[in-house]
């Protein structure tokens, strides 16, 4: 799966922070040296500041690290935060006083400290302040949520969904609740949610619906198949959480893709399967550069849109761009746009070719298609420049630039459960079977692996790389 920490992405975001300390150093010396009134400007040469400004940075890099600073924006409100930038500084700067101890630094100037750390905690509280705010702002728009379903449904599963309700700007939505007794089907469990299937349908439902995070609120014991369900949900990229009774030896499963581990969720100690990525910074990087990506080149190739909408008005009858139905991260429908190549009337004409597939799987797939609009459509096709309106996708945030190709649904009613881990992640524009040598030679099942060799592989470098062999390869004209 997706990589939790990239290590990529932490580093940047350790970078930010150091950075910001390492500012707040500077502007508290300079204030400290010519903004201050009278005897409190001024500073001695003794000691040397600089190795002051490199043991902070040290310091501060390990009680970072310490502290838990990087946590899930989505999964606790603002406060830790603000305890967690409080409590890494006071151990920086106890850090700092131990390392200046033995190296015999003496006659620092305390105001000069003062200054810092009070610059220090403010600046770092204000960057973490504005990043979670955005990202609340984004899920209370509709924007960025997850859909949760409840397995259980007493007082487990109430105090979860209760705990949910109060967080709303959290993105979670509670889908409804699964439980072991038939009778209870339909009841109400608490603020509105019901009970809306049971236990030994749920492999169904999590296969026929857009399912982001799966909660076992109910003792383990109470399910007759409970490492079947788990492993299954983890097929599919759905991240698990149990909320803990302690009696986890009912359970003997070991996951074979997700990582373990126990943290507080909106204030709810539980044990998580996470198979998708959590660190919210992360993702929210990857966004801003889809976004920014994909605006940038709307405008630079505004020019090649304006001349292939002509050259497909002059070779054909019909609109020049065809909208199809695929399938998004977990499952979410959209409409994907593309430069029509074929004519207006081809997905008419499919059944007549269905006996012409060369493809294997659900995949439909044949050489010289005879729907392809001559000369213009081939062209498109061969240089992958027919995928240039999604573009628009990334822009509403359906799509990324590099991820697996979005599937239409009815390859995925075809698909085995190891192949819908691929819809656990925002599909893309370009990925790795985009690039790979003889492309349209591969079968099914190798398009599968390469798809989830990029999810378990992910990291920004990998989709720079991904996005530059993609330009290589539509100026080559290496697609069909």
């Amino acid at each position: 799966m997706l990589k939790e920490h990239s290590s990529f992405i932490l580093d940047m975001q350790k970078t930010i922070d150091i950075g910001i300390t390492a500012f707040s150093f500077i502007a508290a010396y300079f204030i400290k040296r010519n903004l201050l009134p009278g005897k409190f400007s001024s500073l001695s040469i003794e000691p040397n500041y600089y190795i002051i400004l490199l043991l902070i940075i040290i310091a501060w890099y390990i009680s970072f690290k310490w502290m838990g600073m990087y946590m899930s924006y989505r999964q606790q409100p603002f406060w830790p935060f603000f305890i967690t930038i409080l409590k890494s500084c006071l151990l920086g700067i106890i850090l700092v006083n131990i390392a200046m101890y033995f190296l015999h630094i003496q006659n620092i100037s305390r105001l000069l400290m003062g200054i810092f750390l009070v610059l220090n905690i403010s600046l770092l509280t204000l960057s973490k302040f504005i990043i979670f705010k955005t990202l609340e702002k984004v899920r209370t728009e509709g924007l960025n949520t997850r859909n949760v379903l409840v397995v259980g449904s007493k007082e487990r599963a109430k105090d979860f969904i209760e705990s949910i309700e109060k967080y709303k700007s959290t993105g979670y939505r509670v889908m409804g609740c699964f439980d072991v007794e038939e009778e209870r089907l339909g009841l109400t469990v608490v603020n509105g949610h019901k009970i809306i299937g049971l236990v030994q349908n749920l492999e169904a439902y999590l296969r026929d619906n857009i399912v982001d995070e799966l909660i076992f609120a109910m003792p383990l014991k109470l399910l007759e198949k409970g490492d079947r369900s788990l492993a299954f949900a983890e097929s599919l990229g759905i991240n698990v959480r149990i909320i803990p009774d302690w009696e986890l030896h009912y359970l003997m499963y070991r996951p074979g893709i997700a990582a373990i581990r126990f943290e507080a969720f909106l204030g709810i100690h539980t044990m998580a399967l996470q198979s998708t990525p959590h660190n919210e910074g992360a993702m929210l990087i990857k966004h801003v550069f889809d976004f920014i990506g994909a605006l940038v080149l709307t405008i630079v190739l505004l020019p090649v849109f304006i001349g292939i909408g002509l050259a497909i008005k002059i070779f054909s009858k019909g609109p020049v761009f065809y909208q199809q139905e695929r399938l998004g991260m977990n499952g979410r429908r959209f409409m994907v746009y593309k430069f029509r190549t074929m004519v207006a009337d081809a997905d008419e004409r499919l059944k007549e070719l269905a006996e012409m597939n060369e493809a294997d799987g659900p995949a439909f797939k044949i050489r010289n298609d005879p729907r392809i609009i001559p000369w213009v459509g081939s062209f498109l096709r061969k240089t992958s420049l027919d995928e240039l309106p999604q573009l628009f996708n990334v822009l509403k945030s359906e799509m990324s630039l590099v991820g697996p190709r979005p599937p239409i649904p009815k390859e995925v009613d075809e698909y085995s459960v190891w192949h819908r881990r691929r819809l656990s992640m925002k599909p893309g524009m370009t990925c790795l079977w985009q690039i790979a040598p003889r492309r349209n030679d591969l079968s099914f099942e190798e398009w599968m692996k390469l798809d989830l060799e990029y999810i378990d592989n992910w990291s920004i470098f990998n989709d720079f790389k991904i996005l530059v062999l993609t330009a290589k390869a539509v100026l080559t004209g290496a697609g069909r």
